[in-house]
């Protein structure tokens, strides 16, 4: 397989000779062994722009430092202090490099366009570095890495209700009231005090429950206290993984009428949304919070904050947007 070289200054400066020599494009590309489209890209990237005549066109050394400085990690944004500061004003809102590209293209914010991975260059590059961004991303690590599974958990739940046998309509997410469900523990050296996460499967909209313990009537106690709020309509399933604390699961059945679905022994990804949703959360609630001390007040502040930020599976509106929609449709008919 035939690999592509960039430029070299050698080149660039043979460039140079021959075009001030008036040689035509195909013959520098012959000289080259280039592709002639290289050498009209090279030549129109590259010139140098001059208010004076004499100091205008294509420099060997210039067109060397331009070619150069795009290849720098994150350079576009480096290169527009405008871009910067609204990235930087993002992130530091806890808002994800993916969430920041498509809302700005979905708005067309000052005719700014950006990729999520360019910002995650300029976030690991080195102005990034330097004002440690890294620490507003959603996993806040120093560098980019391959994510790892999950240790399988134990097989606490009889394989009757399994995730095989949801409807379609559940997986494929063109129904709304079809939730996720996982428990958000932290460091025992402050206690048993947990939390329970939802996740509404086609908004994402999410929902946080305190817990005292990992007692399955605890948890379920909670979950039928906060989806009693929603119609009939947007309370019809939730996926569980088989840990003992949603044992109790026919508890929803009986109150809320409830369909409970797990998932299959040692695949908690099977429920990707809440898990998903999970990574989000820690960002502000990490494991080495003391959930006790935090009040609902301020746990209220974390999902409203979370179900008020665009998503790109939504087509970067937000899962209130999503979610109150639907209730609207619902009241109309």
């Amino acid at each position: 397989m035939e690999c592509y070289n960039h430029l070299q200054l050698d080149d660039r400066r043979t460039i140079f000779r021959l075009v001030d020599a008036g040689r035509p494009v195909s013959e520098i590309a012959a000289h080259l062994q280039r592709h002639p489209a290289t050498i009209y890209r090279e030549l129109r990237r590259n010139r140098h722009h001059d208010e004076h005549p004499p100091f205008r066109g294509y420099f060997p050394t210039v067109a060397q430092g331009k070619a150069a400085a795009r290849r720098v990690r994150g350079a576009k944004v480096a290169r527009d202090p405008l871009l910067a500061s609204y990235i930087v004003d993002r992130l530091a809102a806890a808002w994800s490099p993916e969430q920041i590209a498509g809302y700005v293209r979905r708005h067309r914010l000052a005719g700014l366009s950006i990729s999520h991975e360019t910002i995650y260059q300029y976030v690991y590059g080195a102005d990034g570095r330097r004002q440690e961004l890294w620490r507003y991303l959603p996993r806040a690590r120093r560098s980019r890495r391959q994510r790892y599974a999950r240790k399988p958990r134990g097989v606490h739940i009889p394989l009757a209700n399994t995730i095989g046998e949801r409807p379609p309509e559940i997986g494929e997410r063109t129904s709304f009231g079809h939730w996720e469900g996982d428990l958000l523990a932290f460091r025992q050296e402050f206690g048993k005090a947990n939390l329970t996460s939802l996740v509404e499967r086609r908004s994402r909209y999410t929902v946080l429950a305190h817990n005292s313990s990992r007692h399955s009537a605890g948890v379920m106690a909670g979950i039928d206290r906060h989806l009693r709020a929603f119609p009939p309509a947007l309370r019809r399933s939730v996926t569980f993984d088989r840990g003992t604390e949603f044992a109790a699961f026919v508890v929803l059945k009986a109150r809320l009428d409830i369909t409970s679905y797990f998932c299959k022994p040692s695949a908690p990804w099977q429920k990707g949304s809440v898990e998903n949703s999970n990574g989000r959360i820690r960002r502000f609630l990490p494991l080495d919070t003391d959930i006790a001390l935090t009040s609902d007040r301020e746990l209220q502040a974390i999902v409203d904050r979370l179900n008020q930020t665009p998503r790109k599976c939504l087509d970067y509106q937000t899962p209130y947007e999503v979610l109150s929609a639907q209730i609207a449709l619902l009241k109309t008919g």
